[in-house]
């Protein structure tokens, strides 16, 4: 699995990064110092061993992905989805206690859907559709109509930690959904996002049973896969925990000449003390593309082309896409009594990306377009920390949980660029036209050295917050209060000369309130005012040929307002959730004075129902729907005034179902219904892209071989062969397309020792 190129990758990196890798490494060595202790406390005793009358206590130990006290909320009737999840400071929380909208997918769900990325999952999710980056193949999620990009994942509650355009299934145990703004509870995003919602990853844990996990997979396409999972716990009550996962998958997509290589490997470990917990992560991840199908840009078009064969690419052969990144993590706590408890935890992410690219764009309903080289190479080295202290304490009747928590950001981003934009290549969206050199014409245009990119831009966030969650009436009503002060600081730097080109620095106070209240066991009604903030845009120099009064000067930044109410319903068995929402988000244009101003609004309005369970003994169930109406307001153009947002549909369902067949023992049927309503790709609403419905198929097998556990999972995908365009855009305001994948099987078993 190259675990040298790992080490040799942590340690030619930065400072900060040697840093962290003394740090992790220190961690360990406490860690097995911990266990070689525990070890020597346990020495087996003779008349014990020899006595078959003597019976142990059984010692039960929960694993904890983030070093809490309590460990990982548990799975909900049937294993799909947990009973909570963390929601930012807070920390853990059952879904019924929190006054937000919530979803956690188990591992078990993960690996049960043959997921292969965080969007593989998502895409399962009726609140979420997934989109890709302008330019590149970076995912992105749709959540509420907002555009939440990978950049601004979390991982164990750090952002920018993780891979930033794609992150593989290996490297996570659930998968955290929370809906809605979040500033308050999370920080600000590393860009600006999360107006619809923030994704937390966490990583693997040892659990109470030994692992030995092995897992052969095949397709789509022509891809092979292999990966390698193995946990235990040692020590003098299990205390410390060892988990160790790599995968290495290779060969052929489903899509005419697409190629993919991943490799990665992650290293877990945790040590759970009386009054301490601790934890840390390393991780490894190299990712590369070869003429992987690009976005589709729209000019000049009446209206939109018919989407393409879903195995067609347009890609030109000597288009590449590369990125590895090392990481990690260390984490932990420390009860100071049993009110009140610190904790702390830091993360650094070293990464580098080059591409060659072409985009299409089309300027005909007919398919024809062109394209032309544009290349990137990139380098980020980004640090996140937070410390907190959280407690109890009562005053009167009243019951209070309250923390103190503040966050750091860094990010360091080098960069350059070229493009050869005066050398267009014809060609066709439906009848690709293949171009085999790739030379730069005398007319390109270069920003920096692709072989050595410099600093471009600095990203700074601090913010300090508090929050206290009151309850009355034995539990039943829940107040949650809270506020954060965010600080917002990028620098931008030519690519050239590296001289400053532009300086922001600007602060704000977010706050939040959130009530539950549960007249009985099963019910809750919830309601929450949140907001969800982001740098504010730079003004134009020059618009429409006229000069800008306040050219290159920044605005203060965004905040985007939501309220929302809703209920849940929870019998063990079922469980369901509705959230009703409005959440505005600032617009910025050149008004009638030629100044730059902020003005205008976003308006998302809209309802979302989920369903979620086991009703039945052999069945199982994650399903939902979502009813979106995203306007553009007080634009400052009366065209645009009251017409949608690009890319969000008016309406998405999903349908997840699992059924154990009884005739035979093992046996489990799977499907997916995937729906998604028509979009708009441009602002004025011209360009009507059609929606899609999808079926996925598949089956599971679970028998012993040769007296090893076996599973066996195969799914065929898109079964209707739907030729459709998935997504419509991936930043607000460029209504890019991406084509939907085609019919496709895979296949894996998976082998316990």
């Amino acid at each position: 699995m190259q675990l040298s190129r790992l080490y040799s990758a942590l340690f030619r990196s930065p400072s900060s990064l040697r840093s962290l890798g003394s740090t992790c490494l220190s961690t360990s060595v406490l860690l097995i110092g911990a266990s070689q202790v525990a070890w020597a406390q346990t020495e087996p005793n003779t008349d014990t061993q020899s006595d078959p009358s003597v019976v142990l206590d059984t010692i039960v130990v929960t694993s904890s992905a983030d070093a809490s006290a309590d460990g990982l909320p548990t799975a909900y009737e049937g294993g799909q989805v947990a009973t909570g999840s963390r929601v930012g400071i807070l920390g853990n929380q059952d879904i019924m206690d929190t006054p937000f909208s919530t979803a956690s997918y188990t591992n078990e769900y993960i690996t049960n859907q043959q997921a292969q990325s965080v969007g593989d999952l998502l895409k399962k999710d009726p609140t979420v559709r997934v989109a890709r980056g302008f330019g590149n193949f970076q995912e992105a999620y749709f959540m509420r109509g907002f555009v939440t990009t990978s950049d601004d994942t979390m991982y164990n509650g750090l952002y920018g930690i993780l891979p930033r355009q794609y992150i593989a299934t290996e490297l996570f145990e659930r998968v955290e959904v929370q809906r809605g703004a979040s500033t308050m509870l999370n920080g600000a995003a590393p860009s600006g996002g999360n107006s619809g919602g923030t994704i937390n990853l966490l990583p693997k844990r040892a659990g109470n049973e030994p692992l030995r996990e092995v897992t052969l997979g095949y397709g789509p396409g022509d891809q092979g896969k292999v990966a390698v999972d193995v946990s235990d716990r040692f020590g003098t009550d299990d205390a410390l925990g060892v988990r160790f996962n790599a995968a290495y998958q290779d060969g052929d997509s489903a899509i005419d000449d697409e190629s993919a290589t991943l490799g990665l490997a992650a290293l877990g470990l945790d040590y759970r003390g009386d009054q301490y917990r601790l934890s840390a992560d390393l991780g490894w991840q190299d990712n590369k593309m070869n003429e992987t199908r690009t976005n589709v840009t729209l000019e000049g078009v009446s209206r939109v082309p018919k989407a393409p064969k879903a195995t067609k690419n347009w890609a030109q052969p000597w288009t590449y896409s590369n990125e590895e990144d090392v990481f990690g993590t260390i984490r932990g706590e420390y009860d100071f009594n049993d009110a009140i408890t610190a904790y702390g935890a830091y993360g650094v992410r070293s990464g580098e990306e080059e591409n060659s690219l072409a985009n299409l764009t089309v300027n005909d309903v007919d398919g024809t377009g062109t394209t032309y080289r544009f290349d990137n190479a990139r380098k980020d080295l980004v640090q996140s920390a937070e410390l907190g202290l959280r407690g109890k304490l009562q005053t009167g009747k009243i019951d209070h949980d309250w923390v103190i928590a503040t966050e750091i950001y860094d990010q360091e981003e080098k960069g350059a660029y070229g493009f050869d934009s005066s050398n267009t290549l014809a060609t066709n969206l439906y009848s690709p036209t293949k171009y085999r050199d790739n030379s730069w014409s005398d007319a390109a245009f270069f920003g920096g050295d692709l072989d050595n990119p410099k600093l471009t831009g600095e990203t700074q966030l601090q913010s300090f917050a508090l929050a206290d969650t009151f309850s009355l009436f034995d539990d039943k009503l829940k107040t949650t209060v809270g506020v954060r002060h965010q600080n917002i600081q990028t620098t931008s730097y030519d690519y050239n000369t590296q001289e400053k080109t532009s300086d922001y620095d600007e602060s704000k106070w977010t706050p939040s309130v959130g009530l539950v209240y549960q007249p009985s066991m099963d019910w809750s009604v919830y309601g929450n005012y949140i907001e969800s903030l982001a740098k504010g845009d730079t003004a134009p120099l020059v618009q429409g040929g006229t000069t800008v009064t306040n050219g290159g000067q920044a605005l203060a930044p965004y905040v985007s307002k939501q309220t929302e109410v809703g209920v849940k319903y929870d019998n063990g068995m079922i469980g369901s959730s509705l959230a009703i929402f409005r959440t505005d988000e600032p617009r910025a244009y050149v008004d009638d004075n030629d100044t730059f101003v902020e003005a205008g609004e976003n308006r998302h309005q809209g309802a979302e129902l989920s369903v979620f369970g086991s009703p039945s003994e052999n069945l199982r169930l994650i399903a939902g729907v979502t009813y979106l109406s995203a306007k553009q307001k007080d634009t400052g153009d009366i065209t645009l005034d009251g017409n949608r947002v690009i890319g969000v549909p008016k309406l998405q369902s999903n349908v997840n179902l699992e059924y154990d067949l009884a005739a035979v023992e093992g046996l489990t049927l799977t499907g997916d219904i995937i729906h998604t309503g028509a979009r708009y790709a441009d602002a004025a609403n011209t360009l009507k892209v059609d929606g899609y419905t999808t079926l996925d198929l598949g089956a599971r097998y679970r028998t012993v071989l040769a007296g090893q556990d076996v599973t066996l999972k195969g799914m065929v995908t898109n079964v209707t062969g739907e030729d459709y365009w998935q997504s419509v855009g991936g930043l607000p305001t460029y209504g890019y397309l991406n084509a939907g994948d085609p019919t496709a099987l895979k296949v894996s078993a998976t082998f316990n020792f």
